[in-house]
């Protein structure tokens, strides 16, 4: 392995613009985050007055004090909730993430019950299948304190209902695989939010506060004419000691998560793999040596603009272990760097561009995911790419087909692969580096990320060509001011379309991080991968079935 040696000046005027450029973004990203909180936290009178916690409140105390803790799509509905940036609340109405309890990690969702009283939106389900993906993936158990008023009745969508399913059906196979499925019920679950505990291994309910029916005392009496209590229905201590729906009936909130750290405990088969994994680790960080280069560089490196070039390995170096790679193929189809290296002792193979890819450079790409795949290494992309190259050389020489085989190979490749968007993601580059629709284990943004099929002046340019030869077939005059407005209309929809903020808003990753944390990140995420791989689960033809 040889250790990288920085070209980048750090000190630069041009990093230091760049740094200042990145570092108001990151500004934004947390202050979008704190607006969900800050959302939450006005109805903590009203969580107060019923003797509960807020959803935050909730989560910190169910995670095991001071460990590590993974946000997930911490921006999902953002922009989509409202068109105006500055009203819009970002969340999806839950919070999300991974996390330890009790020294197990776990998958951890909870209502955010201060908003709108937890009722579902549109992208917080697509959030939830998200994460559910995820914890089926990386057999992690699956814990869910809920407290929804369920689907927003005002809004109603019926895609949304039908789509809903899948929620449910997730739930089924996280138990059918042998994922344990733990509810801590803080509040209401109707209708179908009623299947949330139904459909869980273990369920805490809280005494005077969980409510589960399928039909609430105003449908009922509507429906049929009965009149039931909210307790008869649907009542914690009707359901723990009468339906069998509860295992567990709580005082409050803090007895409720504490029953919960209790069930986590007891997951022996769990906890082994953790702490044997967690030995060897040990023993390889002894070993480890952090990068070269500070991780405050990183916000100096990445331009705000697509066209100013990028040495992706000055990136590449300030997140492997003592910035030391092993590059593959350096000479061949050099705009697509390929390298081996160490993230916190873990081995990985790394992808990353600097500038189109050609057809040495699928090849090369395609035969470098071979390899990995071989020697059993997760691949990380590091998206920085206006795409697959054009023109009449490169279309000669057989640019699709040889694209496609890059494709293939990430599509099929048979070890875990993670991807951050440094950079510019544009055109079917998007999908040779494992975008969101090649199924990524995880995928990450940067705050200066663009996703697009291609730049807003690109499209627009292209839309004028074709606009101008449609009029001269048809003899007309070409309105110049006209063509501006086209033009400027074009880019501004691209532009808007292809912020980080956006595209995430819209789940098409599992969140924006700070570049500085994402040696942590993938460090993270990695040791996850790993101790997946130690955990033998015990699945069943059909989930756990309450009795």
């Amino acid at each position: 392995m040889n250790v990288y040696e920085s070209q980048w000046n750090a000190g630069s005027e041009q990093a230091g613009q760049r740094r200042a450029a990145t570092l108001m973004r990151i500004e934004a990203l947390r202050a979008l985050e704190q607006r969900a909180a800050q959302a939450s936290q006005r109805a903590k009178p009203q969580f107060e007055k019923r003797g509960q916690l807020l959803p935050r409140e909730r989560v910190a105390l169910l995670l095991d004090s001071g460990s590590p803790w993974l946000p997930l799509c911490t921006l999902a509905g953002f922009m989509q909730d409202r068109d105006d940036p500055a009203k819009s609340v970002p969340g999806g109405g839950m919070l999300a993430g991974i996390g330890f309890v009790s020294g197990v990690r776990c998958m951890v969702v909870a209502s955010d019950s201060g908003i709108e009283a937890g009722a579902i939106q549109e992208k917080g389900l697509d959030k939830m299948l998200r994460v559910q993906e995820i914890a089926l993936q990386n057999k992690l158990p699956f814990i869910h304190l809920v407290e929804s008023a369920g689907a927003n009745l005002m809004r109603y969508r019926v895609e949304g209902f039908v789509m809903g399913g899948a929620l449910f059906r997730n739930l089924a196979r996280l138990s059918a695989a042998g994922i344990p499925v733990i509810t801590v019920q803080h509040g209401s679950g109707t209708a179908g939010g009623a299947y949330m505990p139904g459909l869980s291994d273990v369920v805490i309910m809280v005494r005077g506060r969980s409510r589960a029916f399928l039909a609430g005392p105003p449908l009922l009496k509507a429906a049929t004419g009965e009149i039931a209590t909210e307790e008869e229905l649907g009542g914690a201590e009707m359901h723990t000691g009468i339906s069998g729906l509860g295992e567990y009936l709580a005082e409050d909130d803090r007895h409720a998560l504490g029953l919960a750290r209790d069930v986590v405990a007891q997951l022996s088969q769990w906890k082994q793999p953790a702490a044997q994994y967690g030995k060897v680790q040990e023993a390889i960080k002894r070993g480890v040596t952090e990068p070269r280069y500070d991780s405050e560089e990183l916000l100096g490196l990445m331009p705000s603009h697509h066209r100013e070039p990028v040495d992706m390995r000055e990136v590449m170096a300030r997140l492997v272990d003592g910035s030391a790679l092993l590059p593959f193929k350096s000479s061949y189809g050099a705009a697509t760097l390929c390298a081996q290296a160490h993230i916190d002792g873990h081995a990985v193979g790394l992808i990353s561009n600097n500038g189109p890819i050609d057809v040495a450079g699928a090849n090369k790409a395609a035969h470098f995911i071979q390899w990995m795949c071989q020697l059993g290494h997760p691949i990380i992309y590091l998206q920085n790419t206006t795409g697959y190259m054009v023109g009449k050389d490169s279309e000669q020489a057989g640019m699709i087909k040889h694209g496609s085989k890059m494709i293939q190979a990430v599509t099929n490749a048979t070890v875990p692969q993670i991807t951050i968007q440094c950079g510019a993601s544009f055109g079917a580059g998007n999908y040779g580096m494992c975008g969101r629709g090649y199924a990524p284990r995880f995928l990450f943004s940067w705050p200066g990320a663009k996703t697009a099929v291609m730049g807003g002046e690109q499209a627009a340019s292209t839309m004028r060509q074709v606009t101008e030869a449609a009029m001269a077939r048809k003899g007309l005059p070409v309105d110049d001011e006209q063509m501006q407005k086209q033009y400027d209309q074009i880019v501004a929809m691209f532009e808007a379309q292809a912020d980080a903020f956006y595209t995430s808003g819209l789940l098409l990753d599992d969140g924006v991080i700070d570049p500085r944390d994402t040696r942590q990140v993938l460090s993270f995420c990695l040791a996850t991968l790993q101790e997946a791989q130690q955990r033998t689960l015990r699945p069943m033809q059909f989930g756990v079935a309450r009795m």
